[in-house]
């Protein structure tokens, strides 16, 4: 996962940039100031919060706002949405980049810190929310196409931030059917500005201005005319104009025209693409198989030399081409014009489909956006190419918590998913991370009987691990931790860390603490780069290093401030630690609660249970009265674990403070050497065989089974089988 970091090209950043900035204005643009006098009037309305532009295919939102932005110069991020933005975590990604243009240094103070789709997205708006409040000036937010969003969780988050943010700040929605917000409650409390397909209609003198400037000139009862046939729907009076210029008898073809949706698609497909070149008709549908087009792409896709030219002089001439930047290099068709086109191409060049989205996902592959790649390769059927691609792309997925496009991505390999080593091995931390341990457990066996190379054979290693640790046992983790060489992915680097920090092997995992921070920062895994110190902070606070440990606390919080992730459940236990170190009562309660609420995210039970202890711990000195009910949460968390490590030995002390449980017994050295029968029963005891089971291993009966523990408990200055475990590592017996 932790795969080798792609450099970002001009290309690259350039098409990033067309989903976040607002398209060009067209050429013959038609100054709608009725409209755009509205808009203004809403934004510079400080009880209006939302603005919605909703109205069919073809009404012109989209160019409207954008004219009225480029026109009143205002400070709004643009986001594009399409269908891949349904997963929360990329959406509110793609929304801080696009404020994050207009206000500088947004995009570090707030970057996305959901862990995964679905997740709680409150932190984030909430912070983001406080960074509009410090900022001044006016701030819009702009979303074309939402309805392709269809998500309750970004509705949830749209409809949080508009009630936390300032009343500088403004949300214009456009959508062809009403979004999924509250809007009622918008507007019965006058924070709703709604401009409909009613408004959006263009009135004769409006509509001769567009006729006219596409070269027709038409007379004013023609104008009329169209008008009352289109319904003053933009789309079709475009589509009439193009016509009209063309015609040798304007009035007949007036009174053949007809403007509704059906008539409309009839004439596209069997008038405009008929009409056209036959070289333009081809390019056109070969193309329709984008969601935008630059002159490189259109020419690796159609096989020819001139793409930017064609594109540049379709552009001048066609309004259903619109420019995504203001140098002219991105373009995208009007939808309405694309789904048209994407019919058509099914029906004239559907064996050529294929093909065309190999090539497009060859040039994304080595040029443009490798998520834009992997959804060609998989319409183009090669699926190994996509697999291939979801496996080296799938870190930068999973850091930044887009888990439901990964699964999507998954999903569409079909039967593949299941025979490709790398996406079963991706497909198994999915599942961890969402905690469901059996299927990836599933994952994992599959994985290992696919036949690993041996970077996938580390990383299955790591996720084995990792599982084991999930599921709290610490022995299982360390015998999968000794299959690993020297590792050379940062998450493989943290899993050998983490296990041996849990089993109390603190100089193993120490001398693993620099090897880990050079693959995160080679590999760019800031996920793991906040990571690590965090471990070090526990390493040094479990062998007497207070004052270091906090600084290692500190130094994390620092690296995940900078890269949006101190919110998250990697420095869960950066609080927990901060808490533990505090001398200041406030801010070592607040730092325990915070370590213990951002824990409760993760699947790793350990870690949960490690931060309720911490919490009752420093609530419980500082005489808060929860602290017995945090510990009962994190004793219920322990009793489901085989083997929790040093998580044990620590609540049993805190457990024994507050009374809960009978002190330990200090036992710096071994009560008793063991026999050898009773090093031969220790062995099995880090396992999750019953008594009965290791007597049958051992051909005993139960009864020698149950004497030779009661020997080891009494000789390790324990009282139970976990506590014995993890007392056997302290003495290097197991």
């Amino acid at each position: 996962m932790d795969g080798e970091v792609r450099v970002a090209t001009a290309d690259t950043v350039t098409l990033v940039g067309t989903k976040v900035t607002a398209p060009t204005p067209p050429v013959q643009l038609v100054r709608r100031s009725r409209l755009e006098d509205a808009l203004s009037a809403g934004i510079g309305d400080p009880g209006v919060r939302v603005v919605v532009v909703s109205a069919p295919a073809g009404s012109g939102k989209s160019t409207l706002v954008a004219a009225w932005l480029h026109a009143a110069e205002i400070a709004a991020g643009w986001l594009q949405a399409d269908s891949a933005d349904h997963d929360p975590a990329r959406f509110w990604t793609h929304a801080v980049a696009a404020l994050g243009r207009q206000l500088p240094g947004l995009d570090r103070a707030v970057a996305s810190t959901v862990p995964g789709s679905g997740a709680d997205a409150r932190p984030l708006i909430e912070r983001l929310a406080n960074h509009l409040e410090q900022w001044a000036e006016p701030v819009t937010l702009v979303v074309d196409d939402y309805h392709l969003i269809a998500n309750q969780d970004v509705d949830h988050g749209i409809e949080r931030l508009v009630d936390l943010a300032p009343p500088t700040f403004t949300l214009v929605v456009c959508s062809r059917v009403d979004p999924s917000l509250r809007l009622s409650r918008l507007r019965v409390r006058g924070r709703l500005l709604e401009i409909r397909a009613d408004d959006l209609r263009f009135a004769p003198p409006e509509a001769a201005v567009l006729l006219g400037r596409q070269g027709s000139a038409p007379l004013p009862h023609q104008v009329a005319a169209l008008c009352e046939r289109t319904e003053g729907w933009a789309a079709g009076l475009v589509l009439a104009g193009m016509s009209l210029a063309d015609s040798e008898d304007a009035d007949a073809f007036v009174a053949a025209f007809q403007g509704d949706d059906r008539l409309v698609v009839d004439y596209l497909t069997e008038e405009f693409l008929a009409g056209l070149p036959p070289e333009d008709r081809e390019r056109l549908l070969r193309t329709s198989i984008l969601e935008r087009l630059s002159g490189p792409l259109v020419e690796a896709v159609c096989e020819i030399t001139d793409g930017g030219g064609w594109l540049r002089r379709l552009a001048a001439t066609n309004q259903l081409l619109i420019g995504l930047d203001r140098n002219g290099t991105w373009f995208r068709y009007h939808h309405l014009l694309a789904d048209l086109l994407r019919v058509e191409a099914e029906n004239s060049i559907r064996g050529e489909l294929a093909e065309l989205h190999r090539r497009a996902g060859g040039w994304h592959r080595d040029h443009g956006s490798a998520m834009d790649a992997i959804e060609h390769y998989l319409n183009s059927g090669d699926h190994d190419e996509a697999a291939d691609l979801i496996h080296d792309e799938a870190n930068e997925l999973l850091n930044s918590g887009q888990l439901a496009t990964l699964r999507r991505q998954i999903t569409g390999l079909g039967p593949l998913a299941d025979e490709h080593v790398g996406t079963t091995v991706v497909s198994g931390f999915l599942a961890l991370f969402a905690g469901r341990l059996p299927d990836a457990q599933y994952s994992l066996d599959l994985a290992r009987t696919l036949g690993p190379d041996d970077d996938e054979i580390r990383l299955t290693i790591a996720l084995a691990v990792y599982i084991a640790m999930a599921s709290g046992d610490v022995g299982s983790a360390l015998q999968e931790a000794r299959a690993s060489d020297h590792p050379t992915e940062a998450a493989q680097a943290l899993s050998l860390i983490w296990v041996r920090t849990w089993a109390g092997d603190f100089d193993e995992a120490a001398s693993l603490l620099g090897v880990a921070e050079r693959l995160a920062d080679q590999q760019g895994n800031t996920l793991v780069a906040a990571s690590v110190p965090v471990c070090e902070a526990i390493i040094a606070l479990e062998t007497g290093g207070a004052a270091d440990a906090r600084r290692a606390a500190e130094r994390a919080l620092d690296i995940a401030a900078a890269e949006g992730l101190n919110d998250t459940t990697r420095v869960a236990l950066a609080h927990s630690i901060i808490g533990r170190t505090s001398d200041q009562p406030d801010e070592s309660v607040a730092a325990a609660r915070r370590g213990a609420a951002l824990a409760d995210e993760t699947a790793m039970a350990l870690t949960r249970a490690y931060a309720l202890t911490s919490a009752a711990e420093v609530v419980s000195r500082h005489d808060h009265p929860d602290g017995h009910d945090l510990l009962r949460q994190a004793r219920t968390i322990l009793d489901r674990c085989p083997d929790p490590g040093i998580v044990g030995q620590y609540l049993h002390r805190v457990e024994a403070r507050q009374g809960t449980l009978p002190a330990p017994p200090d036992s710096p050295g071994l009560v008793e050497k063991l026999t050898d029968r009773e090093h031969a029963v220790l062995r099995y005891l880090p396992s999750q065989l019953s008594h009965r089971d290791i007597a049958g291993e051992l051909y005993v009966s139960l009864n020698t089974v149950r004497t030779h523990c009661k020997a080891i408990y009494r000789k390790l200055g324990v009282s139970d089988r976990k506590s014995a475990v993890q007392a056997a590592r302290d003495h290097d017996l197991l």
